[in-house]
């Protein structure tokens, strides 16, 4: 059953609810899935020099922490990619043709952490989740800052957002996202900043976002990508 107004007040700190509003979500839509479109370039590791365009579909849930994304490569988008988590199974597919498997993450916690830090970071792209997704836990850490986190024992997971001058969400940060090296997944800090807001269906999403991995005090990107379309239903 859906949260009335005074319950999402009664339940979430005060920053966090006025963060809602201020990006323009009514307290009373239930809408429960943002839909949007991207392209992009990244890297298919932090060593190659040479990064890949792409464009993207994207599936956000407001009422858990579930994501489906889809990505094509050049050229010909004969190299596909899918990010995902549902149910509490991540999914992290790198395919030929849509059929041939060229790499498939295992499923284990720390494939799930990731996944529920990326999520995590990509509210600002879903911010009906605010206050829709129950399963969150907030806490303010100071005029700028809001930490969220999701899951528990070996899947918990917890990203620090700040918030630029207007009050809306200009990044994303874990100190231990796990990182695929080798045959094992290290923690390792990481960071997404987002950039060009706009709105859209009266919501305020930003358009433009990058992420990288902050290795040995640098930071190294390896995705940036623009939104092309948002809708959510």
């Amino acid at each position: 059953m859906s949260e009335t107004d005074a319950q999402h007040r009664a339940r979430l700190p005060g920053a966090v609810y006025d963060l809602a509003i201020r990006l323009g979500v009514n307290p009373d839509d239930n809408r429960s899935s943002v839909t949007l479109t991207q392209t992009g370039r990244m890297k298919r590791s932090l060593d190659d020099k040479s990064w890949m365009a792409f464009t993207a579909a994207q599936t956000i849930s407001t009422h858990a922490s579930e994501f489906d994304w889809l990505a094509k490569f050049a050229p010909f988008g004969l190299i596909s990619a899918r990010d995902a988590l549902k149910n509490g199974v991540g999914r992290l597919d790198i395919m030929a043709l849509g059929v041939i498997p060229i790499n498939r993450a295992n499923h284990t916690p720390a494939l799930v952490r990731g996944e529920l830090m990326r999520y995590l970071a990509e509210l600002a792209w879903a911010p009906h989740a605010i206050l829709r997704n129950t399963t969150l836990r907030w806490r303010e850490d100071g005029p700028e800052t809001l930490t969220v986190s999701a899951g528990a024992d070996e899947t918990a997971s917890e990203v620090i957002l700040s918030l630029d001058r207007e009050g809306r969400i200009a990044g994303a940060y874990a100190s231990d996202r796990p990182r695929s090296v080798a045959a094992q997944y290290l923690p390792t800090p990481w960071r997404g900043r987002f950039s060009e807001y706009h709105q859209r269906q009266n919501i305020w999403i930003p358009f433009a976002g990058e992420v990288a991995w902050e290795i040995n005090g640098k930071s190294e990107a390896y995705w940036q990508g623009k939104i092309e379309s948002w809708t959510i239903a």
